[in-house]
């Protein structure tokens, strides 16, 4: 069976970015961790602390890394659209883990443990991982227009 050349890059990108989401998660969870359980912050602020901790992580591994054969069209540009993108995204993450500690202490009618807490944010982050890989993909680390061949006038 052969594979589209199209399909085979885009499982290779995908794959990459996956490793550096999985190291950025690692991290982003650890902080998370510290924040809430070591240093009593609140989860919001905790999610929203860790996730711009482990943006770093994910800019250089995704720059450097995932999308190093796309097109630098200006690093001020990029950087601009990564941190306008993760804003959203952090904050995405941020309102899912809300709603999901606000339902699961309706639902179990006390405030939610560690385990609980932990499994809605690794939820969140998992939808988050979608929506990133979307924006990272299409607007962020973009492919730059095709060159065209030099001709000269004769």
């Amino acid at each position: 069976m052969k594979i589209h050349p199209r399909l085979r890059r885009l499982a290779s990108v995908g794959s990459r970015f996956l490793i550096v989401g999985g190291i950025s998660t690692l991290i982003e969870i650890g902080v998370f961790n510290l924040l809430v359980y070591a240093m009593d912050v609140d989860v919001v602020w905790a999610k929203i602390i860790a996730s711009l901790v482990a943006l770093v992580n994910a800019y250089i591994g995704n720059r450097e890394w995932t999308f190093r054969h796309r097109d630098r069209r200006g690093r001020v540009n990029e950087m601009v659209l990564f941190v306008l993108v993760n804003v959203a995204c952090t904050g995405l993450g941020a309102l899912l883990l809300w709603v999901g500690v606000e339902t699961a202490a309706v639902v179990l009618g006390r405030n939610a443990g560690p385990v609980t807490v932990n499994v809605i944010n690794l939820a969140s982050i998992a939808i988050v991982v979608v929506v990133r890989f979307l924006l990272y993909h299409g607007l962020v680390f973009r492919v730059g227009p095709a060159k065209q061949p030099n001709t000269r006038d004769a």
